[in-house]
C-alpha cells in the first residue's frame, strides 16, 4: 500500500519518476542535440559561431543589418548581436512593450583552459614545447597526461585570420602535458595538491623530430615552427596576435551502463547556454514579453572586458532594440525596461558526491537527478560576491516550474566557510531587475571532464523554455 503523502513536508523527487508519459524520447533527443553541440563548442568562439549558425536557421537575422536598412523590429521578429566573436544576443520580440519587462536567461560560454603564452615555443632537452597560462579555475594537476587538442585563430598583420584545429579528428595527432612517474616523484607527493603542479609545469608537448639541418640552432623547434607555416602559413611572431587554447580532446560521451550521463568537457557553463538558446528556437508562439538570451564570455575571470557583463555590452545592446522597436531612442524607455525585467542568471551548481560528502550543506544540497537547480543566493562567506533573490521573484519561479511540470530543487553550493562561487547574476542585477541563479548540477565541476545527468540536463531546458513563455508580470 502506497504510503500517504504528507502535505506539509517537502517532497523529494527523483526526476527520472517525474518524466510524463512519451518525455523520454524528447530528452534523448533534446540530451543528443546538446551532446554534439558541446563536442563541437570547445571555445567560447566555437560556442558563439555554433550559436549563431543554428540561430539563422530559425530565422534569427542580424541587428546589425536591421539598424544598417533602418527597417525597425516588431512582434515576432527575431534578431542577434554578436560583440567580439564571443559574445552572441539572442532576441524575439513579444507582444506587450518593451517597458513591462523582459525575459532574459544569461548564460556563459567561457570555459577553465590553458592559453598559450606571447611567445610560447620552445625547446629543451630534445623536446619541442608550449608555454601556456591557464584561464580560470583550473585544478592544474588535473591537466597533464590527458590528450590535448589544440584550437584557436592566429591573426596575422595583413588582416588574414589562420583558423587552428588540431586534436579533435581520430587522425590527428593529441597533445599532452607530462608528469612525473611515481618512482621519482617522492619530493613532488610531500606537496600541497595546489603545489605538487605549478603554472609553470603546463608546458604542451609538441614534437621530438628536429629538422634535417644538423647545423642548425634549436632543430626541433625550427621543424615545429615549419609545419605551422606549411600548413598555416605563419611564423613565431604571429603567437603575439593570436588566440591559442588547449582544451581536453575528443568528443563529449555518454557514461554509465544506463547512458544516463553526459561526460565532456565545458558543461560550465555551455550546458545552460544551450538550453537558453535552445529554449528560444523552438517557441513555436510570440511570447508574451521580449526574450533575450545572452551567451557571454569572461565570466571565469571575473566578466571583465568588453565581451563580458561586468561592462556596457547588455545596456548598450538592448539600446538598439529600443531604438528599433520604438522608432527613436529614449533612455528612460531603456531603464524603465531594463528594471522591469525578470532574469535567469544560467549557470551551474556543484552535484553532491557521495566520495566527498563533508564539503556540503545536509539538506541544502544538490543531488543528481533532482532537477533542474533554483540559489536564492551564491557568493562565498556571508554571501559575498552575490545577489540575493528576492522571496516574491522564488515564488513565481516555483509557480512557474510546478505548472510547466519542471522538477526543480533549491540549493547552496557547499558548506558556508568552505568556498563557494559567482556568477553573473550581480552585473544584471544593477539595473534593477530580478534576478535568480538558476542551472543544470554538475559533478568534476571545473575538471577537463565533467558530468550531469541527462534528466537534469533537460529539466533545465523544460525549465527555461517555461520561464521565457510567462504571461505573468
Amino acid at each position: 500500500m502506497e504510503k500517504e503523502k504528507n502535505p506539509l513536508l517537502r517532497e523529494k523527487v527523483n526526476a527520472w519518476d517525474a518524466l510524463a508519459e512519451g518525455e523520454m524520447a524528447k530528452l534523448n533527443d533534446y540530451c543528443d542535440s546538446y551532446i554534439n553541440y558541446l563536442s563541437g563548442a570547445k571555445t567560447e568562439r566555437l560556442a558563439h559561431d555554433l550559436i549563431i549558425e543554428e540561430a539563422k536557421k530559425y530565422g534569427f537575422v542580424d541587428m546589425n543589418d536591421v539598424i544598417k536598412n533602418n527597417t525597425g523590429l516588431k512582434t515576432g521578429d527575431k534578431v542577434y548581436m554578436s560583440t567580439g566573436g564571443r559574445t552572441v544576443m539572442l532576441v524575439k520580440i513579444g507582444k506587450k512593450p518593451l517597458e513591462e519587462g523582459l525575459r532574459i536567461v544569461g548564460g556563459h560560454t567561457d570555459s577553465p583552459r590553458l592559453d598559450t603564452k606571447p611567445y610560447p615555443l620552445h625547446e629543451s632537452k630534445e623536446m619541442a614545447l608550449i608555454d601556456t597560462h591557464y584561464y580560470g579555475g583550473v585544478r592544474k594537476y588535473q591537466w597533464v597526461t590527458i590528450p590535448l587538442a589544440m584550437h584557436g585563430f592566429f591573426a596575422k598583420k595583413d588582416g588574414t585570420i589562420v583558423k587552428v584545429n588540431i586534436g579533435e579528428d581520430p587522425k590527428d595527432p593529441i597533445f599532452m602535458i607530462s608528469d612525473l612517474l611515481p618512482h621519482l616523484a617522492k619530493d613532488q607527493k610531500g606537496k600541497k595538491i595546489t603545489e605538487a603542479i605549478t603554472g609553470e609545469d603546463l608546458k604542451v608537448i609538441i614534437g621530438t623530430k628536429p629538422v634535417e639541418d644538423k647545423e642548425a640552432a634549436d632543430r626541433i623547434k625550427l621543424a615545429m615552427l615549419e609545419l605551422l607555416n606549411e600548413k598555416y602559413g605563419i611564423d613565431e611572431n604571429d603567437f603575439v596576435s593570436a588566440d591559442i587554447q588547449f582544451v581536453p580532446a575528443g568528443p563529449a560521451r555518454e557514461l554509465g551502463l544506463d547512458r544516463s550521463i553526459i561526460a565532456g568537457y565545458g558543461h560550465d557553463d555551455r550546458i545552460c547556454a544551450y538550453a537558453g538558446a535552445k529554449a528560444l528556437f523552438d517557441q513555436t508562439e510570440d511570447p508574451e514579453y521580449t526574450s533575450v538570451i545572452i551567451l557571454c564570455d569572461k565570466e571565469e575571470i571575473g566578466s571583465m572586458g568588453r565581451t563580458g557583463m561586468n561592462s556596457n555590452i547588455f545596456e548598450n545592446e538592448m539600446a538598439e532594440i529600443v531604438n528599433a522597436v520604438e522608432g527613436s531612442f529614449c533612455e528612460l524607455k531603456l531603464k524603465r525596461t531594463m528594471r522591469n525585467s525578470y532574469m535567469i542568471s544560467a549557470d551551474v551548481t556543484n552535484v553532491h558526491d557521495p566520495v566527498h560528502p563533508e564539503v556540503d550543506s545536509p539538506r541544502n544540497e544538490t543531488m543528481m537527478s533532482s532537477g533542474v537547480n533554483i540559489k536564492k543566493y551564491s557568493g562565498h562567506g556571508g554571501k559575498g560576491g552575490t545577489t540575493d533573490a528576492s522571496p516574491e521573484f522564488m515564488a513565481k519561479m516555483r509557480n512557474i516550474f510546478d505548472d510547466n511540470g519542471v522538477v526543480w530543487h533549491a540549493s547552496e553550493m557547499g558548506k558556508i566557510d568552505h568556498g563557494g562561487g559567482g556568477t553573473i547574476a550581480q552585473y544584471m542585477a544593477k539595473y534593477g531587475m530580478e534576478v535568480v541563479d538558476c542551472g543544470t548540477g554538475v559533478l568534476n565541476m571545473h575538471a577537463p571532464y565533467e558530468l550531469a545527468s541527462k534528466v537534469d540536463t533537460y529539466m533545465t531546458y523544460k525549465g527555461y523554455a517555461a520561464f521565457l513563455m510567462d504571461i505573468e508580470a
